[in-house]
């Protein structure tokens, strides 16, 4: 299981890498791992300003429908748009070409409330 040192963690499987006042946000491994093929990624909020915990998408697997959870606050500045044509990318590169989405961070400090690498390892065992 991948769970990269340098990136932060929810209890939803989300993970967010932090660039200054800019988050990028996707799923983690195990959570691709879990829902299996991926098949669609819907997210109707770009240019919308979301709260911490409020759903910003859903991922459509083979199995099953799940929403994606904003980890922080904040403002969707962009979607991934290529994973429209290729949503597989979330399964076999999610910390890289698998990303979702970019947001404009309003709340640096709900990072705090975040798991790092070695938390969130315990936490999928």
């Amino acid at each position: 299981m991948n769970v990269p040192q340098n990136l932060k963690y929810t209890k939803d499987h989300e993970w967010v890498l932090v660039d200054g006042d800019i988050a990028t946000i996707g799923i983690t491994d195990f959570a691709q791992g879990e829902l299996g093929d991926i098949v669609y990624i819907e997210i109707e909020t770009e240019g919308e300003t979301l709260a911490q915990e409020e759903v910003f998408g859903s991922v459509e697997a083979v199995k099953t429908v799940s929403d994606l959870f904003m980890p922080i606050s904040g403002e969707i500045i962009e979607f991934n748009t290529a994973l429209e044509s290729a949503p597989e990318a979330v399964n076999s590169d999610p910390y890289g070409d698998g990303w979702m989405i970019k947001v404009k961070v309003s709340d640096p400090s709900e990072l705090d409330s975040l798991m790092d690498a070695a938390a969130y390892s315990e936490l999928i065992g």
